[in-house]
């Protein structure tokens, strides 16, 4: 009798969970219950991936809220490739899907999403949000690769919705916390980030949040607890991922982080690396883009990688028209609201003059990146970036980490037990995968990172070590013996 009770014991664990039990609304809603606000929208999805319409709601969707402020199909396209070169989608995926509002958030603007496939794999990935975008924002680049392979699916926006249009033509508004599309834009907008009760410190509490309602809702669904999981997110979602695998290892076994923006209160930031470009770009382009002259060199000289001209394209310029000053300008009105941004300049902001006259250096101290990983993490950079600079962000973390590492442990570099730290350094890749459109000499990071994950994935559950640092050539993958180990030698590789 024993010997049978135990081979049918095996055998259900063989199973697919979805044979065994059916995933429901009414259970995942009890669950969750008060945790949620605003009547939440959870139905059965005949396929969770974006072949499926119903998977990202229209832009504009989100009843009482301004324009712009909720754009899911326009989020989930600014981290991804074109199309055609996005993730393969090879099959349906049917299951749950939740989209609701996290009610403990007194500004009422925190939203959380969790799908539920029904042939589940007994892991759990919560994603982050790159810039000021929703919980929709990896649709194409994080949850169609997973929930294909059986993860469930979690993301978040940070606890903010996005932006409104304060005005489409002259005067400049009156709204002081407004800022413009770019220097020769007549467009402002508002970013709800800026807003009172709003502070960069909620970016990884909503990390943290979203994390706690999924694990809750995939033991509701599926009835145990997920196995492992996973943190993924790109930009300002790679630096979600950083905070929790610092701060919370009872929540997550591993992360990757693409393109994290590095926060620290010491220079280089973001508030010390935008003003040069921002200032020195239009004498770049009266030299007629000359990359010798004094303007490129000053540009250069902050860290930014040397740009790419076809014909009257200017991959600076490209980044100067859609981020820089827009940047700039929503941090600075965030962590240094009393500077005047456009009477005293947005080129021309002094981020070490400004710890004087203001609180700049504690609100960036409040929620800064400390590189003391809990659990395994690894970045994935390109050597192009123009928005993030790789040695002042990926590399700058990577010095985080190993500084940590050295501070808890000694100088004594023997000790195998710290929580792996792998930096891929993709060759000509850049912040944003649209760009090798204009530029094909870019390089796309989304297979790199989806490969990133995978051997995350490896290491944390057999204990395969991650292959080591390194720069990853074009057309290459990261390899176990890597041709180039550690940082790539040039920042732009030709033709």
């Amino acid at each position: 009798m024993f010997p049978t009770i135990r081979s049918a014991f095996l055998l259900l664990l063989l199973l697919p969970f979805s044979a065994r039990a059916g995933v429901t609304c009414a259970d995942v809603l009890k669950a969750l219950g008060s945790r949620l606000a605003d009547h939440p929208d959870c139905f059965q999805s005949a396929d969770l991936t974006t072949n499926n319409p119903l998977t990202t709601p229209a832009d504009n969707s989100l009843a009482n809220v301004p324009p712009r402020a909720f754009t899911p199909i326009t989020d989930r396209g600014v981290i991804a490739p074109v199309a055609g070169k996005r993730t393969p989608i090879t099959k349906a995926v049917p299951g749950l899907q939740l989209n609701a509002r996290i009610a403990s958030d007194p500004t009422g603007q925190a939203r959380f999403l969790l799908r539920l496939p029904s042939d589940w794999n007994g892991r759990l990935v919560v994603a982050g949000a790159s810039g000021t975008r929703s919980e929709f924002n990896g649709d194409f680049a994080w949850s169609d690769y997973v929930v294909q392979q059986g993860y469930a699916y979690a993301s978040q926006n940070k606890g903010v919705l996005n932006l409104s249009i304060v005005t489409l033509a002259p005067p400049p508004p009156a709204d002081p916390l407004a800022c413009r599309l770019n220097p020769a834009s007549p467009v402002f907008v508002h970013f709800f980030d800026n807003d009172p009760g709003q502070p960069f410190t909620r970016w990884a509490e909503f990390m943290i949040k979203a994390a706690e309602l999924a694990r809750d809702g995939v033991k509701a669904g599926y009835g145990r607890s997920p196995r492992f999981t996973y943190a993924v997110g790109t930009s300002n979602g790679g630096y979600q991922v950083r905070r929790a695998v610092e701060l919370a290892p009872e929540l997550f076994d591993g992360g990757v982080d693409w393109e994290g923006t590095f926060v620290d209160e010491h220079a280089p930031n973001i508030l010390t690396d935008l003003p040069p470009a921002i200032l020195n770009f239009p004498d770049y382009v009266a030299s007629g883009f000359n990359g010798t002259g004094t303007a490129a060199n000053n540009i250069r000289g902050a860290g930014y990688p040397p740009d790419i001209v076809l014909g009257t394209t200017s991959f600076w310029g490209l980044y100067n028209a859609q981020f820089w000053e827009v940047t700039q300008c929503q941090w600075q009105k965030r962590l240094d609201p009393t500077y005047d941004t456009y009477g005293s300049g947005t080129g021309t902001y002094n981020y070490v003059s400004r710890l004087s006259f203001s609180d700049v250096g504690a609100q960036f101290a409040a929620f800064a990146t400390t590189g003391k990983i809990r659990r395994p993490l690894v970045t994935v950079a390109g050597t192009m970036d123009a928005l993030l600079p790789i040695d002042h962000h990926a590399r700058a973390y990577a010095r985080k980490v190993a500084g940590a590492s050295k501070h808890k442990r000694g100088d004594d570099e023997r000790n195998d037990d710290r929580p792996a730290y792998r930096l891929y350094e993709i060759q000509n890749g850049n912040h944003i995968e649209t760009f090798q459109v204009t530029f094909p000499q870019l390089e796309l990071i989304e297979p790199h990172a989806q490969r990133a994950f995978d051997l995350l994935v490896r290491q944390v559950e057999n204990d395969v070590p991650l292959p080591p640092d390194q720069c990853v050539p074009r057309a290459g993958s990261i390899a176990d013996s890597p041709a180039q180990a550690g940082h790539c030698a040039s920042l732009f590789v030709g033709p």
